[in-house]
């Protein structure tokens, strides 16, 4: 495992993927590697610095271990050959993000609380009194956290 580095691809909706590659490798490679098919539709942003150039090794722009890279998926062809667009007018495009686990965690703990919610329901017997203010506690912890992340 020597010699290759860890790099966080963070994007627009504050999820991460982690990529393992060598320092050698170059931004196009890196594209094609971890979204391929949509390498033209793919934005990198280090420390400021729009990496337009695909051929340029991850070493000669001082990309190291653990480095963040800024990912954005433009809408189409013709909006990744344009300059960047004006950030007043540019809307988060959540279609292109990975499937990680941070994307699933909210719908499976909806489905976990679901099936409580269901036992609870179905079942009082098994439910003590502190369990079901549990319940209603987590419940409403919950529904705070998602209307918070997606009521904007």
């Amino acid at each position: 495992c020597s010699g290759l580095i860890k790099i966080r691809l963070k994007f627009l909706n504050d999820t991460e993927e982690v990529a393992v590659v060598r320092p050698e490798d170059t931004v196009g490679v890196l594209k094609s590697k971890y979204f391929p098919g949509q390498e033209s539709q793919m934005k990198f942003i280090y420390r400021g610095q729009l990496l337009q150039d695909q051929g340029r090794t991850l070493r000669s722009l001082h990309i190291t271990d653990n480095c963040v890279i800024h990912c954005h998926r433009s809408r189409s062809v013709t909006a990744a050959t344009a300059a960047l667009p004006d950030p007043g007018t540019a809307t988060p495009d959540t279609g292109g993000f990975p499937l990680g686990t941070g994307n699933l965690m909210v719908p499976a703990v909806m489905v976990v609380l679901a099936i409580i919610w269901y036992f609870r329901i179905n079942y009082r017997q098994l439910f003590t009194a502190p369990a079901t203010v549990s319940l209603i506690g987590v419940t409403v912890l919950f529904s705070f956290l998602v209307f918070g992340m997606y009521g904007q």
